[in-house]
């Protein structure tokens, strides 16, 4: 073992009389307990001095010690090779000087300390700075702050900059004395020693690990599985095919008038009422005794005349598709006018308020009839009870004003006009709202197809829980299976009706739950991937059947336990063996592995 030191620098007063002064070195080397076996040689001359001198002795018993002690800084201007290479292979840098040679000092500081920092070069190399000797006038200083030796001596502030300068430990010597010289600068060295013999045997170590890592027969390394086929959520257009539906006008069952009867815009009873409780009472929804409001009934009342029948007509139960729209006159011209615009905001989602003040601006030019009109529509769209506000009707406050939706009317006979028969049961609905989100359904029931003139429609082939989750999505834009084979139902009702963005949330919801499925629980599930592979196939889920090809290669393991997995297609098998993980050749590799293992009669790493 070896350490290499490295001291720059002359201890010595340049002025001093006393050149027989023994060194900094040499005091510690002859001095120190734990030197043993001390040799001295000197190197080529320079301009008649020794450029640096090499001690070789023993420290610690059985570590040589490597000292070069190169007291004149020209070695750096004469032989920068000799220098560099000095500073690369050193494990400890001694940099002395005399505090009282401050003309030496500020050469060091202004000329030689930054060719030591790019000799150093970001070396972790432990440096000592060593300031040597007793100022001459005076007590020797010890403050930081003070100046009254600034000028002949160099201050402990100015040896502390250096060390700061170069990340190096500072001390003040004032005798080289056996305090001074072993117990301080020896103390130092030391630790900067063991450190150092430390990290040599910590490499050392390391070195062997790695080489006989490199000479070790390495196990096979197991590649990850290849990524699975991404689905994409479809977007929502549920506000759409709402606003679609006021457009086309299909299945309206109101008309609005004007008083003198001119034109009329066509409306849907369960739009309205979805979010407002006015036309709840309006058509019947609700009775005037359970409005609990008084002015929502005088709105009505003055606002609006059915003449049908009853001004707050019965609507119950089912009514046939052949029945006229109910005719409501608008008592209000203002409102009238502007009634197109009033339903586009409401069929929209009833959340652009914005927009709405703009349109009836621009229409009616006049700020008090706009503010008119609006606050009628205000006292339409409020909650009864509770009092409105600009505020309240704000874009994002909007929404909050309604605790009624379509979801109110979902398997509920109220304002139904179609009854579904399924599995001996009857689900009512609602033709607008069926017409507005299913493109299938708004060809059924405004087709020449029986269904259109009927209120009785017969569903075969689905059962009741999957049909009334599908209709729930219609009128909810949301659904939550509780299952997978829940949701394998409801994707195939879906593709039947031709509603894509249900089919994509089935197929996610499907895929996220097979992902979260621990392993023990995928090998003893009952549930047969194969088998929903296969329906995803027939019911043209082409996204889903080729997640679960790559999920079933994935779990190749697993899967081919299974008896299911015999049920595969040729097609279908030969893709799951391309893809399977892991592959063949890595199982081959294992096998090999093992097999060296145990002919060597050592210990597997991996196993």
């Amino acid at each position: 073992r070896l350490v290499n030191i490295v001291a720059f620098g002359n201890e010595r007063d340049g002025f001093s009389e006393d050149n027989q002064q023994p060194s900094l070195i040499w005091s510690y080397l002859g001095r120190s307990a734990l030197i043993s076996q001390i040799d001295s040689s000197l190197s080529a001359s320079h301009v008649g001095n020794p450029v640096f001198t090499e001690y070789q002795a023993c420290v610690f018993g059985n570590v040589r010690l490597v000292v070069h002690d190169c007291p004149l800084w020209d070695i750096f201007d004469s032989d920068w090779y000799t220098s560099c290479r000095l500073i690369g292979g050193a494990d400890i840098i001694v940099i002395k000087y005399s505090v009282n040679d401050k003309t030496s000092f500020q050469e060091l500081q202004d000329s030689y300390v930054p060719m030591v920092k790019k000799a150093l070069n970001h070396c972790s190399v432990p440096v000592i700075i060593s300031a040597i000797g007793a100022r001459k006038n005076g007590v020797p200083c010890t403050c930081p702050l003070c100046t009254s030796d600034r000028r002949s001596c160099v201050t402990t502030s100015e040896g502390v900059q250096l060390a700061k300068e170069l990340g190096a430990t500072y001390l003040e010597l004032h005798t080289l004395n056996d305090f001074y010289i072993q117990k301080y600068f020896g103390g130092v060295l030391e630790y900067f020693m063991i450190q150092s013999l430390n990290q040599k045997s910590s490499e050392k170590m390391k070195k062997r690990k790695k080489t006989q890592k490199c000479h070790r027969v390495q196990p096979p390394q197991l590649e990850q599985p290849e990524k699975m086929p991404i689905l994409k959520g479809e977007a929502s257009h549920y506000n759409a095919d709402l606003h679609n539906l006021l457009c086309c006008c299909q299945c309206a069952d109101v008309a609005f008038y004007p008083e003198d009867l001119s034109t009329a815009v066509e409306a849907h009873k369960i739009i309205l009422c979805s979010v407002s409780h006015l036309f709840m009472l309006l058509f019947g929804v609700k009775s005037p005794s359970d409005a609990h409001d008084a002015s929502l009934v005088q709105l009505a009342q003055s606002l609006f005349a059915v003449e049908e029948g009853n001004p707050f007509p019965s609507s119950s139960h089912a009514v046939p598709p052949c029945v006229p729209p109910v005719r409501v006159v608008v008592k209000d011209s203002l409102f009238c006018s502007c009634l197109p615009d009033i339903l586009r905001f409401i069929y929209s989602g009833a959340f652009q308020w914005e927009r709405l003040e703009e349109d009836i601006k621009k229409k009616l030019k006049d700020p008090e009839k706009t503010e008119h009109v609006l606050d009628k529509v205000k006292c339409i769209l409020k909650t009864p009870g509770k009092l409105n506000t600009v505020k309240d009707c704000r874009s994002h406050q909007i929404k909050r004003l309604y605790n009624t939706s379509l979801r109110l009317f979902f398997n509920t006979p109220v304002l139904a006009d179609v009854i579904f028969k399924i599995q001996g049961a009857t689900v009512p609905a609602h033709r607008a709202v069926l017409v507005a989100r299913c493109e299938v359904m708004a060809a059924m029931f405004n087709g020449n197809y029986l269904e259109a003139n009927s209120v009785l429609v017969p569903v075969h082939g689905i059962s009741k829980d999957t049909f009334l989750s599908f209709l729930e999505y219609l009128y909810t834009d949301s659904c939550c299976p509780a299952s997978i084979l829940q949701a394998m139902s409801l994707l195939i009702c879906a593709e039947m009706y031709q509603v894509m963005r249900l089919q994509h949330i089935c197929e996610l919801y499907i895929i996220t739950q097979l992902q979260s499925m621990p392993s023990r629980e995928l090998a003893s599930t009952s549930l047969s991937i194969v088998s929903l592979l296969k329906k995803a196939k027939f019911h043209n889920s082409d996204c889903l059947s080729t997640w679960l090809l790559h999920f079933i290669a994935t779990n190749y393991l697993i899967f081919s336990q299974k008896p299911e997995f015999q049920e595969l297609s040729v097609e279908e098998r030969n893709f799951v063996e391309l893809h399977r993980w892991p592959s063949n050749l890595y199982l081959k590799q294992l096998a090999d592995y093992r097999n060296y293992i145990h002919s060597q009669k050592c210990h597997c790493t991996i196993m």
